[in-house]
């Protein structure tokens, strides 16, 4: 039992379990025919069978099972802060998971000729009342018992007033925060804190109008004709979002350093870091010279890779990778497409040149509170 807890411990570490699932993701959500076929190929597939269902829901079930009879993991899992985080993870697996099945199923039907399932007759009309009202009243009845009972077995996590003597370590946001508190360690408050979440919520808007099918499939569920959308969508929310989430709470300890879910969160615990810019990168590093008194000299480095990456990137997708998807929806709605895309991709990569080089900053002007 220790060496498994060792092993999940290593891959906890967010430069491990950050990789494996942004790796394993198209793989399980396949963007691309190539992705499809090994998505099929490799059984991917299975998790959205019932079979899959319970398998994973009995691997979460083990991990929090094995971290509420381990000693370091049942003070931050038992924490009544962290309910919500326990029940976020499968509420939000089983969601997905029948959604997706619904979707498979119906991709299923449609290869064969056969309506959706949510398909109705136009003559089958749906009444408000009591059909919808009715269900929407059991539904509320039902949520609102859940609520009661949840507040009598499990007290508030009501703190004494802020004492600014005794600050908490680590001094963590509420749960429905720690996405961005964990942006917050890669980028400036003006983009995590305001760029990045107006984004998040136009982009996730936005995604059903710009990646639009021939099809015009509406008001059913379905994968297939959808897939680069969905994609993007579900790796927004589900890694970029809950996974951060759930590192927050469970991998971030002391100082803000990350630890694993059974490791003791040891307040000394030290991790030397030296985060460099990459235009102390460039002239200090590279050109072995001083930085340029001049500002815009001294970030010119900066603001080239940036109108690199936003400008010449879209032009290579829409010419060699997304050909037939820019020929079907037009330059316009791609490039707002792959303007969100990018700035969401722009998270992990500002994480990996983190973890892996120290780097800080792309473009570093604390003279204009401008840095990305």
């Amino acid at each position: 039992m220790d060496t498994l807890k060792h092993f999940i411990d290593t891959i906890s570490a967010p430069t491990i379990s950050f990789t494996l699932v942004s790796v394993l993701f198209p793989f399980i959500f396949p963007p691309g025919d190539w992705f499809e076929k090994m998505h099929r190929k490799f059984g991917f597939w299975r998790i959205w069978t019932k079979s899959g269902l319970y398998t994973t829901l009995g691997i979460i079930t083990l991990f929090f099972t094995m971290g509420y009879y381990d000693h370091n993991f049942n003070i931050t899992l038992t924490k009544p802060d962290n309910f919500p985080i326990i029940l976020l993870v499968y509420t939000v697996f089983i969601f997905t998971w029948m959604s997706m099945s619904k979707a498979y199923e119906n991709d299923e039907r449609m290869s064969k000729g056969e309506k959706p399932i949510e398909y109705n007759d136009p003559d089958d009309k749906v009444l408000v009342w009591p059909d919808l009202v009715y269900i929407e009243f059991i539904a509320l009845i039902i949520f609102m018992v859940f609520l009661i009972v949840w507040s009598v077995l499990v007290a508030a996590p009501l703190e004494e007033p802020a004492n600014p003597a005794a600050t908490p370590n680590p001094s963590k946001a509420p749960w429905y925060f720690l996405g961005l508190q964990e942006m917050l360690v890669y980028f400036d408050p003006w983009l995590a804190g305001v760029i990045f979440p107006s984004l998040i919520i136009v982009g996730l808007m936005a995604i059903p109008y710009m990646s639009t099918t021939p099809n015009n499939l509406s008001g059913f569920y379905s994968f297939k004709e959808r897939r680069l959308g969905i994609f993007l969508f579900l790796y927004g929310f589900l890694i970029l979002w809950i996974f951060l989430i759930f590192i927050g709470t469970f991998f971030r300890g002391p100082n803000w350093n990350f630890f694993g879910p059974f490791e003791y969160w040891d307040p000394h615990k030290l991790v030397p870091l030296t985060n460099v810019n990459l235009s102390e990168y460039f002239w200090i590093k590279w050109l072995k010279t001083g930085l340029p008194s001049n500002v815009l000299l001294r970030e010119s480095i900066g603001f080239i890779t940036v109108v690199f990456y936003f400008v010449a990137v879209p032009v290579f997708l829409a010419k060699y990778v997304l050909t037939g998807f820019f020929n079907r929806v037009g330059s316009v709605k791609f490039s707002f497409f792959i303007f969100l895309g990018l700035s969401m991709l722009s998270l992990p990569l500002k994480m990996y040149l983190r973890w892996l080089f120290n780097l800080k900053y792309i473009i570093a002007i604390p003279e204009w509170f401008f840095n990305i």
